[in-house]
């Protein structure tokens, strides 16, 4: 890979070293005789990137940190104030860190990275202490482009302008698609560095030929009819996820604010296991996108698993992304085993782990209700849309397993099987392994189904 010089870093340094005048953060106290009688604590999250909703959207809405304060402030006197800053991605609320002016951040893998290095350079260290959720195949990523495009398959992405979030999860997933497609991400693609909205607007306006973002964009952006799936990032197979990050100082001096945080996100997380549906309602609420948006991500089913364990292969995979992240030229090294401390979690937490992520089902949920109905397989949802006032309804991609609605997924026919795609890609492999087998359209699959 190329190592010229990358465009972000500018940004970066700038974002980084620009002094903060005022104090808003850093678990700042007000002084009384014996000691602070106010401590507030800040917390930094994204509200729209939903799968670190039980670190963020979700736990703020349900008030559990609140709660844990409260509580610990009754024992210890204090008076506990939490400040919630919502950001578009990791690299502001790694910049505020940087300053020690947030105390808990929540981003993705890659990001995660970044906050590692920035914090070790400017003395201001930071440990990774929980996961929110996360995909062991890399589906939360998506690179697509815009209905009616000519481009079917990354090879067609030669030459053409890509927009992504450089350095976010979403880029490395980019970055490593076009290399596995023999495409040099460097030179044989213009990357144009945006925010996830600058570049669904470019998208849409044609001044981008593709957009490869994190959740929840593509699945919001296919969903409202915008795009449709060019790559998912579960053929990848590498496991992508978000978590959450602390001051190491702060974790130190405050490690009951820690521990009290980590118990509220594990509250947060059995409520959106125990109540998905309720859970994308409350989020959908709080962030403007669409519940059916969230719930892609976030459901029974959903594209990503919540669990706050900092499993081994999510580790692993952290160390697989430092060299995509060095190539890049935005970290130089980063110690993985240094950064990522399980401690806080198994003190706070009795039992922080979740069995491991089942196999995706079709789901449907209809309009007015509560839950959702699951079914054994794509024909058997088909038959159930038809005819029923549909809200959405969801598919597993045939091969990679990533959820996806089942009106913009791909069909095909094979036989007396109906299989579904996320992408025409996918299907079109499939087909042209199986004789007989042919793309169909959704309504035409419908009507097969019944």
């Amino acid at each position: 890979m190329s190592r010229r010089k990358n465009p972000l870093l500018p940004l970066l340094l700038v974002t980084l070293l620009v002094p903060l005048a005022t104090a808003c953060g850093g678990a700042a106290g007000t002084p009384g005789e014996d000691g602070p009688t106010t401590v507030t604590v800040t917390v930094g999250y994204q509200s729209k990137t939903i799968n670190t909703v039980t670190a963020g959207t979700l736990l703020r809405s349900l008030g559990y940190f609140e709660e844990e304060l409260a509580a610990r402030g009754k024992k210890d006197g204090i008076t506990y104030r939490i400040e919630w800053q919502d950001y578009a991605t990791g690299a502001p609320i790694t910049a505020q860190m940087a300053a020690g002016k947030i105390d808990i951040g929540s981003m993705g893998d890659f990001p995660l990275l970044i906050n590692a290095a920035r914090g070790k350079q400017l003395k201001e260290p930071t440990r990774l202490v929980s996961v929110t959720g996360y995909n062991l195949r890399g589906g939360l990523n998506t690179v697509v482009t815009a209905p009616g495009s000519p481009l079917r398959t990354l090879a067609d992405l030669r030459g053409k302008k890509v927009s992504t979030s450089v350095g976010s999860a979403a880029d490395g997933t980019l970055v490593r698609a076009l290399q596995r497609a023999g495409i040099d991400p460097d030179k044989d693609v213009r990357k144009l560095n945006q925010q996830p909205s600058v570049g669904a607007s470019a998208l849409a306006a044609g001044s981008a030929d593709a957009l490869s973002q994190f959740v929840a964009w593509p699945g919001k952006l296919a969903f409202e009819g915008r795009a449709t799936a060019l790559y998912d990032g579960a053929e990848l197979n590498l496991p992508t996820f978000h978590g959450v990050t602390v001051r190491e100082e702060f974790a130190k001096e405050r490690a009951g604010i820690l521990d009290g945080f980590l118990r509220a996100q594990r509250r947060a997380t059995d409520y959106l296991r125990a109540r998905p549906v309720a859970a994308a309602e409350s989020v959908a609420k709080a962030t403007g996108l669409p519940a059916e948006v969230v719930y892609l991500y976030n459901g029974a089913n959903g594209i990503a698993t919540f669990d706050p364990e900092l499993r081994p292969e999510l580790v692993a995979a952290l160390k697989e992304d430092v060299p995509v992240l060095k190539a890049a030229g935005l970290v130089r090294d980063v110690d993985v085993d240094a950064f990522v401390d399980p401690a806080p979690l198994r003190r706070a937490v009795r039992d922080p782990a979740y069995p491991k992520a089942s196999t995706a089902r079709p789901e449907l949920w209809l309009r007015g209700a509560t839950t959702t109905r699951t079914f054994g397989s794509p024909r058997e949802l088909l038959k159930a849309v038809k005819g029923a006032d549909v809200r959405a309804a969801y598919v597993p991609d045939a091969l990679t397993g990533t959820l996806w609605f089942a009106d913009r997924a791909v069909w095909v026919a094979d036989g007396a099987e109906l299989r579904a795609f996320v992408t025409r890609a996918g299907a079109e492999r499939y087909a042209g392994r199986r004789a007989g087998a042919r793309i169909v359209p959704y309504a035409d699959a419908v009507e097969l189904a019944s």
